[in-house]
């Protein structure tokens, strides 16, 4: 690991005066950075240590839930009021890795993990994302965990995070402070497909920091689910993740929310299947077709075409027992 200046920030302005320091990285829980630096991914000549901004969870005026970017991951999970109103939330975090990791890692840290391709990890082989125009082994090489929507010839790696995906299903809005100001980012807006730059994962300005995360009020999610299918219970990583809700009167559904994990470079909002639901009957027939409108877009590699079938399943099986 290379030598490194570290800095402590107790607030968001001392945060942003130290990001004008070259090559600086905010460094939170650290369970995903300090790996990469370990690998010699990622070189930051200096980080900034965040984890003492104030934050926590609070109910605000509108309704919203509020938590904090330096909440630590095991207690988000613990929450009541997640684990009330936004089950799926809480249920992402515990599958998304140990107990020990979900002590350390950060509300924030958990939306801007890395991809865990192995080109990326790898320093000796070419990768666009950590190397940009140095190409894509990932297409012509091991790409069976892989994208299989959104995807670009310069990038075919799949977004990480299990806590993003059910965000980015109840429609969070990410807020941060940077040189600029402030802003309020819609969690599907936030992160990015490659398209022609795969090395930039987020809509983040330099420097610009995430303080806190925003859930609105939303009937919907107090049914709802996580499910993510790894090839063993063991790994940390989906092949495929869903996180729904489902809100049906009579039969049919009145409201319904989705998004997909493991499928591509950010959290896949799948909103043709939404629309495709909504006002259906609740049926598997439906569900079905739902699924099959969503992932007529997919364009798998040769090796990992079984994720089609496998996201078609795991959302229909989903949507069947949420209305059990």
């Amino acid at each position: 690991m290379r030598p490194f200046a570290y800095e402590t920030a107790g607030d968001a302005d001392a945060a942003l005066a130290a990001a004008v320091a070259p090559g600086m990285k905010y460094l939170g829980g650290g369970t995903n950075l300090v790996d990469l630096m370990r690998l010699g991914v990622e070189t930051p000549a200096t980080l900034v240590d965040v984890t003492r901004l104030p934050g926590g969870i609070d109910d605000t005026d509108a309704g919203d839930l509020r938590i904090g970017a330096a909440v630590r991951n095991s207690d988000l999970a613990a929450d009541r009021r997640v684990r009330e109103r936004y089950p799926a939330v809480a249920q992402a975090l515990l599958s998304g890795a140990s107990g020990q990791i979900r002590n350390r890692a950060t509300t924030a840290g958990n939306l801007l993990q890395r991809t865990r391709c192995a080109y990326f990890q790898d320093v000796t082989k070419p990768c666009n994302k950590r190397e940009p125009g140095s190409g894509c082994p990932a297409r012509e090489g091991d790409h069976r965990n892989l994208a299989i929507l959104g995807h670009s010839e310069h990038c075919v790696a799949t977004h990480p995070s299990d806590l993003a995906v059910a965000l980015a299903a109840f429609d969070a809005v990410v807020h941060t402070i940077g040189h600029d100001g402030a802003r309020a980012i819609a969690l599907r807006d936030f992160h990015r497909l490659p398209g022609d730059e795969p090395w930039r994962d987020t809509v983040l300005a330099d420097g610009e920091l995430v303080v806190a995360v925003e859930l609105p009020p939303l009937p919907v999610a107090t049914r709802s689910r996580y499910v993510k299918v790894r090839e063993r219970a063991s790994f940390e990583f989906a092949l495929v993740s869903v996180a729904a809700a489902l809100d049906v009167a009579d039969g049919v559904v009145r409201d319904v929310r989705l998004a997909l994990g493991g499928v591509a470079h950010k959290p896949w909002r799948a909103e043709r299947a939404e629309a495709e639901l909504r006002g259906a009957p609740a049926t598997a027939a439906a569900f079905e077709r739902a699924a099959d409108a969503e992932l007529a877009r997919a364009e798998p590699l040769d090796d990992n075409a079984y994720k089609v079938t496998l996201a078609r399943n795991v959302i229909v099986a989903t949507l069947e027992e949420l209305t059990s």
